[in-house]
C-alpha cells in the first residue's frame, strides 16, 4: 500500500506551512532488513529504537506485513527485553501492541510482561498491563485477573489508570471479566488523580449502560459532589444529559430530574465543565426559554474570551440554539458582530450566520455592509455557509430583497469554485421561485452570469429557469440575445440547453415566435447532432411558419415526461428493436440521484490522470468491453473467433508484493476462451523475455490448447499482455481448471547505467490455479422493469427449485453469494436487504452465452439459529438455460 503523500522538504522561502516527514521514502524492506539489528549480541538501544520507530510509522501508515514478516519481526523484538534501557523498553511495548501477535506465538512474551507487570518500576507496570490485555485471549486472563484487581486500584495513578483503560477495551471481547471489577473500580472513582477518576466513572457507565436504573442509580449518587476531576466531571454532565432525555418531568412542578445539578454546573470554577454544562442544557430536549437563559449567559461571557477555543466553542453553540430559538440568542448579537473581524475565519463564518438567523429587518443592511469586506478573506466552504444563511434571511425579510439579491449578484461574478457558484445560483433559484418581486431582477442578474460561466452544469440550469421563467415576465424579448449567445459560443451541451429555451419562448410568446423560428433554422447547421435533432423537433412542433402552435406541443415542451430522466436513459439503451414497441411506463419511477460535475474544457491533465487510473490494473489497458474486443479483433489470431460475448474482471494470480505480478482477463467467445495476462515485472534489476503464461487443465475435458501469444520483452515497471487460447464446443458452458506458470527469460540489469545484460538464463513463477465456472458464461444485464419481463418469458419455461444455504450471518450474506455464484445483475435495488427482515426477495437478470435472456427470483428465509432456506425460480428463453442455473447453485 502506497504511503501517504508527504510535503516537500521545507526551504526558508517555501510559502505554505505544510512539513517534511524524516520518513518519507523508507521501505518495508529495507526496515525489515534493518530489524536484524535486534539479534545483535551487544543491542545499540538508540538505533533499535529508530528502527521500531519506523516500523510503527509503516504500520500507522496502512503498509500490511506478511505472516511470516510480522512473526519475524515479533521474535526479534521480544531479545529486546534483555535491555535494560527504559525509552527502548517502551517503544517495545508500543511495537508489540501493533503487531497484535497470534495466540501461539502470545505464550513466547507473556513471561516478560508478567514479570514487568509485577515490576518495582511503574512505568513498566503501566505499559505491561496495557500490553497484556491487548494481545492476550480469555484464558489466559483469568489467571492474570487478580493482578488487574490489584492494578486498579493501585497508589500509583499511572498504573491504576492503566488498568482502567485495558478494562474499557475488554469489556468488548471479556465483558463477564471485567464485570467482576465493580467493587475495585468503585473504589478507584473515590481516587484524587483526576485521570483516575475519570477512566474509572467511564467503566462503570459502560459496565452498567445497558441497565437504565443502575444508571440512574449512579448519576443520582455523584451528582451530589463526590466527582472532583474535571474531566470525569465533563463524563457526568453527559450521562446526566442521557437520564434527563430517558426521565419524565416532575408532575407538580414541571421540572426535569438533574436539571439544577446542570445548572450548577454552569457556576464551576473550570472551563471546560461551564462549558459542557452550558452545551448539555441547550441540546435539553424541548428545552425552555427559562432554562437556557443561564446558559446563553455563560455563552455570551465566553465570546469576549481571549482564547480562540473558547470563542469558538460558544458561538458555535450559539449558532445551533439559534436554528430552534432565535430570540434566546438576540441578546449576544452585539458580543458577535465584534466576531467578524477575529481572526480565526471559522469563528468569523459563525459569528456572521448566526447574526443572520437572529437578526431582525432592521439589521440587514447593516450585516450586509459587514460581510462585503468579510467574504474576501474565506475559504469556499465558509461561503458556502454564509450563502444559505443569507437565503434563509431573504426568505425571512422578503422585503429586502433587493440588497440581498444585489449582494448575492456581487459574488456570484467573483471568483469561486463549482459548489461555492452553485450554492449562490440555487439561492437565487429558490428566491425567484418563493418570491415573485425578486424574479425579473433575478433572472437579469443569471444573465449577467451566464456570459462568463465556466460550469456546464449551472449554465444548463440558468438555461431552463430562463425558458420556464423568462416568457411570463413583463418584457421577455430581452433574454433572447442572452440565450442565443450561448448557443454561438459553448459546448454542445450548453448549446442544446439553449435549443430548448428558445422553443419555450416560441411556445409561449406568440409575438416571438418568427423570430425564433429563424434562430432555430440557424441551429440545423450546428456541427453537434443533439443541437439539430432538437431544432429539427421544435421547428416541426412550433410549425415552422404557422401562426398558432397546437396544444400538444406545449404539452410536450412543458410537460413532465413522469419518470427521471436518469432511468428514461438507460431503459432506452437496454431497449431492443423489435415488433414490440417501448413503453415509458415500464420505466421504473425511483432512482438514486448522482451528483456529477464537469467543468466545460477538461485540460489534459485531468484527462491523463482518468487514464492512468483506468490502466493500472489491467496491464496498461482499459478495463471496458470495448476496448478488450479492439485489442482482441486487432490480433490476427484472434480476429476470426466471432463476436466477443464477455470479459471477465482481473482475477489475481499472484500475492500482493511479489517479484511479479500477474492478473488474468477471461474473455468468453461462443467457440473460444481467451485468457489475457496482465503482467508486470516489479524487480528493477531485471529484464524478462519471451514472456508465456503455461497453461494445463486439471480438471476439465472439453477444452483444446490453440494457441500461445508471448510478450516479447518486460522491463522493470512496464505492464504487458500475454494471451492463451483454448477451444471448446460451440455454445457450450464448458467448465475446468488450470494450473498456470509464468516461464520469461532472464537479464540481468545494471542499476547505474540500465543496460541489461546481453546473456540471461530461463526461469519460471508459480501461479495461482484459475477456475472457468459457469458464472463466466453470464453476463449482466439489468432490464427496464423486472415484473413486465418475467411476464413476457414463457411460465413453460420456468425452473422452482428449494435448498438449504446452511448457517449464514445475515440474509444480506446469503443473497451476495448467491449473486456472486451466478454472476447475474440484481435489480430495483432487491439485492439491499433491509434490517431485521427475516425473509426478502431478490430480482437477479443475466444473459446466458447464445443471447438468452435469464431472469432470476431468488427467495430467503432465516430463522432464529441463522439457518437460510432458499427458494429459486428461474425463467428464460430455453428451458435447458433454466436448468443450468439450479445446476450451478447444486453444484456451488
Amino acid at each position: 500500500m502506497a504511503l501517504a503523500q508527504p510535503a516537500a522538504k521545507k526551504d526558508d522561502d517555501r510559502e505554505d506551512d505544510s512539513e517534511y516527514s524524516p520518513f518519507y521514502g523508507i521501505e518495508k524492506g529495507a526496515v525489515l532488513q534493518e530489524a536484524r539489528v535486534f539479534n545483535d549480541p551487544q543491542l545499540d538501544a538508540r538505533r533499535c529504537a529508530q528502527v521500531i520507530t519506523k516500523l510503527l510509522y509503516l504500520i500507522n501508515q496502512g503498509e500490511t506485513f506478511t505472516k511470516i514478516e510480522a512473526t519475524e519481526v515479533f521474535f526479534a523484538v521480544t531479545k529486546l527485553f534483555q535491555s535494560k534501557d527504559i525509552g527502548l523498553r517502551r517503544m517495545v511495548y508500543l511495537v508489540i501492541k501493533e503487531i497484535s501477535p497470534s495466540s501461539d506465538e502470545v505464550i513466547i512474551v507473556t513471561s516478560s510482561l508478567m514479570k514487568d507487570m509485577n515490576s518495582k518500576t511503574d512505568l513498566y507496570r503501566a505499559n505491561a498491563i496495557r500490553v497484556l490485555c491487548r494481545i492476550t485471549e480469555g484464558g489466559l486472563l483469568g489467571q492474570i485477573e487478580r493482578y488487574l484487581k490489584q492494578a486498579v486500584v493501585d497508589k500509583n495513578p499511572v498504573v491504576s489508570s492503566a488498568a482502567l483503560v485495558s478494562g474499557i477495551h475488554l469489556l468488548q471481547s471479556n465483558a463477564d471479566i471485567v464485570k467482576r471489577w465493580t467493587n475495585e473500580v468503585q473504589e478507584a472513582l473515590q481516587s484524587k488523580a483526576p485521570l483516575v477518576q475519570f477512566h474509572a466513572l467511564a467503566l462503570l457507565h459502560q459496565i452498567r449502560q445497558n441497565d437504565r436504573l443502575a444508571v440512574s442509580k449512579l448519576v443520582s449518587s455523584l451528582t451530589r459532589g463526590t466527582v472532583r476531576s474535571p474531566l470525569a466531571q465533563c463524563l457526568l454532565i453527559r450521562y446526566t444529559s442521557q437520564v434527563i432525555a430517558e426521565s419524565p418531568p416532575n408532575l407538580q412542578t414541571g421540572d426535569r430530574p438533574y436539571y439544577d445539578y446542570l445548572e450548577g454546573c454552569l457556576r464551576h470554577k473550570t472551563e471546560m465543565v461551564i462549558f459542557e454544562a452550558a452545551r448539555a442544557v441547550t441540546q435539553l430536549k424541548d428545552v425552555t426559554s427559562r432554562e437556557l437563559t443561564p446558559a446563553i449567559t455563560v455563552l455570551q461571557l465566553f465570546l469576549s474570551s481571549s482564547k480562540p477555543v473558547l470563542r469558538f466553542a460558544a458561538v458555535r453553540t450559539l449558532n445551533k440554539v439559534a436554528m430552534t430559538h432565535p430570540l434566546a440568542v438576540t441578546n449576544c448579537n452585539i458580543d458577535m458582530e465584534s466576531l467578524i473581524t477575529d481572526q480565526n475565519r471559522s469563528i468569523a463564518t459563525l459569528a456572521i450566520t448566526t447574526l443572520l438567523k437572529t437578526g431582525n429587518e432592521s439589521s440587514v443592511d447593516r450585516l450586509m455592509k459587514q460581510i462585503t469586506n468579510f467574504m474576501s478573506d474565506i475559504a469556499d466552504e465558509f461561503k458556502i455557509v454564509v450563502v444559505e444563511a443569507i437565503r434563509s434571511l431573504c426568505l425571512k425579510f422578503p422585503q429586502k430583497y433587493r440588497t440581498l439579491m444585489s449582494f448575492l449578484s456581487n459574488i456570484l461574478r467573483e471568483e469561486g469554485g463549482f459548489e461555492y457558484k452553485k450554492a449562490i445560483v440555487d439561492s437565487i433559484l429558490i428566491l425567484i421561485n418563493e418570491i415573485p418581486e425578486a424574479k425579473e431582477g433575478g433572472l437579469a442578474h443569471l444573465c449577467e452570469f451566464i456570459e462568463d460561466c465556466e460550469f456546464t452544469y449551472l449554465s444548463t440550469q440558468i438555461l431552463h429557469l430562463l425558458g420556464s421563467e423568462g416568457p411570463k415576465t413583463a418584457d421577455p424579448s430581452k433574454y433572447i440575445r442572452y440565450i442565443y449567445n450561448r448557443v454561438i459560443l459553448e459546448n454542445a451541451t450548453v448549446r442544446a440547453s439553449a435549443v430548448s429555451a428558445l422553443a419555450k419562448f416560441g411556445v409561449v410568446v406568440e409575438t416571438l415566435r418568427p423570430r425564433i423560428l429563424i434562430l432555430l433554422r440557424r441551429c440545423l447547421y450546428d456541427n453537434d447532432d443533439e443541437v439539430r435533432d432538437r431544432a429539427t423537433l421544435y421547428l416541426n412542433l412550433l410549425g415552422d411558419g404557422q401562426e398558432t402552435v397546437q396544444e400538444e406541443a406545449q404539452g410536450f415542451i412543458f410537460g413532465d415526461l413522469g419518470v427521471p430522466l436518469a432511468n428514461l436513459e438507460a431503459s432506452l439503451q437496454d431497449y431492443e428493436a423489435s415488433e414490440r414497441p417501448f413503453d415509458i411506463a415500464a420505466v421504473p419511477k425511483d432512482v438514486k440521484p448522482q451528483a456529477t460535475v464537469e467543468k466545460k474544457s477538461a485540460t489534459s491533465k485531468k484527462v491523463g490522470k482518468d487514464v492512468s487510473q483506468n490502466t493500472t490494473a489491467n496491464g496498461g489497458l482499459s478495463s471496458g468491453p470495448d476496448s478488450y474486443e479492439k485489442l482482441l479483433n486487432s490480433i490476427p489470431e484472434f480476429a476470426g473467433f466471432g463476436k466477443l460475448f464477455k470479459s471477465s474482471p482481473p482475477v489475481e494470480l499472484t500475492e500482493p508484493e511479489t517479484e511479479y505480478s500477474v492478473n488474468v482477463v477471461k474473455h468468453i467467445y461462443p467457440g473460444y476462451i481467451v485468457f489475457q495476462f496482465n503482467c508486470t515485472n516489479t524487480i528493477a534489476e531485471q529484464l524478462l523475455e519471451n514472456v508465456a503464461v503455461v497453461m494445463e487443465a486439471t480438471d476439465g475435458d472439453d477444452f483444446r490448447f490453440v494457441a500461445i501469444k508471448p510478450i516479447v520483452s518486460m522491463p522493470y515497471g512496464a505492464p504487458g499482455q500475454a494471451f492463451v487460447t483454448f477451444e471448446k464446443p460451440e455454445g457450450a458452458c464448458s467448465l475446468g481448471k488450470f494450473s498456470n506458470t509464468l516461464t520469461f527469460y532472464v537479464k540481468e540489469v545494471d542499476p547505474s547505467t540500465g543496460e541489461a545484460d546481453e546473456e540471461g538464463y530461463e526461469d519460471e513463477y508459480q501461479l495461482e490455479d484459475l477456475e472457468v465456472t459457469a458464472a463466466d458464461y453470464i453476463l449482466k444485464t439489468g432490464v427496464s422493469n423486472f415484473r413486465n419481463t418475467w411476464d413476457t418469458l414463457d411460465p413453460e419455461l420456468e425452473c422452482s427449485d428449494e435448498y438449504g444455504l446452511g448457517a449464514r450471518e445475515s440474509l444480506q450474506e446469503a443473497i451476495q453469494a448467491v449473486s456472486t455464484i451466478l454472476g447475474m445483475q440484481p435489480c430495483e435495488g432487491t439485492d439491499v436487504v433491509p434490517s431485521n427482515a427475516r425473509s426478502h426477495t431478490c430480482l437477479l437478470a443475466g444473459q446466458f452465452l447464445g443471447g438468452v435472456q435469464v431472469l432470476v427470483r431468488l427467495s430467503v428465509g432465516i430463522d432464529a439459529q441463522k439457518q437460510v432456506a432458499m427458494k429459486l425460480v428461474v425463467r428464460s428463453e430455453d428451458r435447458a438455460v433454466s436448468s443450468v442455473i439450479h445446476e450451478i447453485i447444486a453444484n456451488a
